[in-house]
């Protein structure tokens, strides 16, 4: 019996080891794979973020131009995603807070509102003599697009606001995913201006592109 049984027990150790040697090789084929997945996601991004490295600025102030050259060297937070609006031709990428710096060279979350990731009112910063200038033409129903390495997130135009810049209603955190973005008016004033322009819009739908 105890030849059967050290037969059986040797058995048992073999079929353990060879169980063990395969699961964690299931374990390292899972973990290269998410990791494929996760520089795939990477390099998309890249390549999408490409397309604001050199932005039209045939609308913005002579001021705000060199403004943005000088930004170039300067060393930002991290960028959250690009925002996009086909019908205004305007592509612009969002970092992660909106100091001064950071609005010289793109857009920025304004303080305390949610991450592009994140539910509630993404609320989102620009100059109105810069990269915003072209909201002037922005319509209820465009569609705004929100690159992010988790995939597109769409959000279509749901009101349009001109309110003072004390109003911070507009800023209000909401249950569903939303974008606001802020910039402030007159677009061509002299000077602080008095008043901000207010873009509201809805998630539409959300999805992953990595094509």
């Amino acid at each position: 019996m105890s030849g059967k049984l050290s037969a059986v027990l040797r058995y048992l150790e073999h079929f353990c080891y060879l169980a063990g040697v395969l699961l964690a090789g299931f374990f390292f084929v899972q973990l290269a794979q998410g990791e494929i997945e996760r520089r795939d996601g990477i390099q998309a991004f890249t390549l999408d973020l490409s397309g604001t490295e050199h932005p039209d600025t045939s609308l913005w102030s002579p001021g705000r131009i060199e403004d943005y050259r000088s930004s170039l060297d300067a060393a930002l937070p991290d960028i959250l995603g690009v925002l996009e609006i086909d019908a205004l031709e305007l592509k612009v990428p969002v970092y992660a807070d909106s100091s001064e710096q950071v609005m010289d060279r793109g857009a920025g979350i304004i303080e305390g509102m949610a991450y592009p990731h994140e539910p509630g009112n993404i609320g989102i910063s620009g100059h109105r003599d810069g990269y915003f200038r072209v909201l002037k033409d922005i319509r209820v129903g465009d569609v705004i697009t929100l690159q992010t390495l988790e995939g597109a997130k769409r959000f279509t135009v749901d009101a349009i606001r001109i309110v003072d810049k004390a109003d911070t209603s507009v800023l209000q955190d909401t249950r569903e995913q939303t974008v606001t973005l802020v910039t402030c008016y007159p677009f061509y004033y002299v000077g602080p201006a008095p008043r901000r322009f207010v873009v509201t819009a809805r998630l539409a739908s959300n999805y992953v592109n990595r094509d």
